[in-house]
């Protein structure tokens, strides 16, 4: 076996890079080929803001007969690699291989090694170069139809994983239900209420004339609740306005709520249509004929499903139910018989995060699916520890 460097800018390279998932997921009925724009993107320095931070590189395997058998990215990012952690911690992502441990440990050791050399002591995987709510843990249970931007895999990843010697450092749970089925029951809306009926209180959706001023909203409301979560790093102006301008093509203003109190941003819900119901007829290339595509199976009302991305809310109204407030106030708007959408998944929730877990729960939603974000420590004589409960 072969291990090959990808040296940005080298386009054949780079090209077996993107295409290796065609051949491991050729017979796989459920996975849907991501947009070549958006993987790319996590390797442009010119337009991922974490290269500022830190460093990257990838690598291809191939066999003894030149055919690819494997790919990996290897990261790490200053801000996050000792936030919350008790050594340097840096990631592996983008991991294709096929079902070979020897060719999976091949690729697992470049990681290992690279980033040992960079000062790290142990590795996350499979995560992202980025943001949270993209392409993080490995699916372990409920393969089905992926989200927009979230890992797919075959099963027998997660023995390759463990058998390099990974440990489950936290489980990440989808939540799925819909909207066209039982209303919630009364109790959910009397904890809202109470809360609607102070004057202090208001909700409203965002209005895509004004994403600016909503994105210095969000940001100042992520970086009072998140960063104090392991490995998350506080959100810049451009990196919160960069986020709501990729949305911006795709946002349906009834899907994004903002709390306010007494005029003050207090907390968000993101929600936005589950792309990949539309993105599966393109074929990873949103040209101009896949744009057509994409315009042609919207106008046919494929699209039914939504996908919440994120909640957050100020440390300080934690436990007065604004989750639930939230979703009460996006709920009038959802069960208007001229809503287009049936179902809801809400991107992964930690183990680590039971508050969430609940307010999900609260809200009659199941566990659709379940993935991993696995640690290995270098020092295998290092105690290992799972990641801290939010309490």
């Amino acid at each position: 076996m072969e291990l090959i460097e990808v040296i940005p800018g080298n386009a054949p390279l780079e090209k077996d890079f993107l295409h290796l998932p065609l051949e491991i997921y050729r017979n796989d009925p459920h996975w849907i080929r991501p947009l070549d724009k958006d993987v790319a993107l996590v390797f442009d320095p010119n337009k991922n803001p974490c290269f500022g931070h830190g460093e990257l590189t990838r690598w291809l395997l191939k066999n003894a007969q030149g055919r690819t058998i494997g790919r990996i990215a290897a990261f790490y990012d200053e801000r996050t690699a000792r936030a919350g952690n008790e050594q340097p911690t840096g990631g592996l992502g983008f991991f294709e291989c096929i079902e070979d441990q020897k060719a999976a440990n091949r690729l697992f050791e470049a990681g290992q090694t690279w980033l040992q050399s960079r000062g790290m002591e142990a590795m996350d995987g499979p995560i992202n170069f980025g943001d949270r709510a993209r392409w993080w843990g490995l699916l372990v249970k409920g393969f089905q139809d992926p989200n927009y931007c979230t890992n797919y895999n075959p099963p027998y990843y997660q023995a390759l994983f463990e058998g390099y010697g990974f440990q489950d450092y936290f489980q990440q749970y989808t939540y799925h239900r819909r909207i066209d089925g039982p209303r919630l029951g009364e109790a959910f809306y009397a904890k809202a209420e109470r809360l609607r009926r102070n004057p202090s209180y208001t909700f409203s959706h965002i209005e895509k004339s004004r994403l600016e001023h909503y994105a210095e909203q969000f940001r100042t409301i992520y970086n009072a609740g998140w960063v104090k979560h392991a490995g998350v790093a506080e959100m810049s102006p451009e990196e919160a306005r960069a986020l709501l301008a990729q949305l911006k093509p795709v946002i349906d203003e009834r899907l994004i709520w903002f709390a306010y109190y007494n005029e003050s941003p207090i907390a968000f819900i993101v929600m936005i249509p589950e792309l990949n119901q539309l993105f599966r007829f393109v074929n990873g290339k949103l040209n101009w004929w896949g744009k057509l595509k994409f315009v042609y199976h919207r106008w046919r009302g494929q699209g039914k499903k939504i996908l919440g991305l994120v909640v957050g809310v100020v440390p300080r109204f934690h436990g007065r139910g604004l989750e639930s407030a939230l979703i009460a106030e996006f709920s009038r708007v959802a069960y208007d018989q001229s809503f287009p959408y049936e179902t809801l998944e809400f991107n992964w929730v930690g183990d680590f995060h039971p508050t969430m877990m609940h307010v999900y729960e609260n809200l009659e939603a199941e566990i659709s699916k379940v993935h991993i974000t696995y640690r290995k420590l270098f020092d295998a004589q290092k105690p290992f520890k799972r990641h801290p409960v939010i309490k």
